[in-house]
């Protein structure tokens, strides 16, 4: 019988682990929202004239990229993943997905072509991250 200290986690021991895609689609999360917070950051000047999303808006949405980032490194480097957080990891990547198509459909963000486009693929990579963390969560 499972604790109810233990109901939320996955135990990670056995001789295959039933959470790699998991783990993988949480480090691939890091990885590149992560590089993204960063790139906000530290090239928003020279982005903000290309992608025409001013200033104001990108160096928030880099913080919290990275610090969103660092948490969900956090998640993934547990040894028993938390169900619950890897639950609110894939309902913000859904939200953020919906909020960028929402927000070029709405031209909310005045970003140029280049910016539009982008801040679309940015939400279909996040969704499609998504749909691998529901899919390794589901095979646990």
């Amino acid at each position: 019988m499972m604790s109810s200290q233990n109901a939320g986690t996955v135990p990670a021991t056995g001789a295959a682990r039933s959470d790699s895609l998991l783990r993988f689609a949480l480090v691939a999360d890091v990885i590149l929202t992560g590089a993204n917070g960063i790139g906000y950051l530290v090239l928003a000047t020279v982005l903000d004239s290309f992608l025409g999303v001013p200033l104001s808006v990108q160096y928030p949405v880099g913080v919290f990229l990275t610090v969103y980032a660092l948490w969900v490194l956090v998640v993934s480097r547990q040894e028993n993943i938390n169900r619950g957080a890897v639950a609110v990891i894939i309902t913000l990547n859904v939200a953020w997905a919906v909020a960028g198509v929402a927000a070029v459909a709405v031209d909310a963000l005045t970003a140029t072509g280049i910016g539009n486009g982008w801040i679309v693929f940015q939400g279909l990579v996040v969704a499609a991250m998504g749909a691998l963390q529901y899919m390794g969560l589901r095979r646990m």
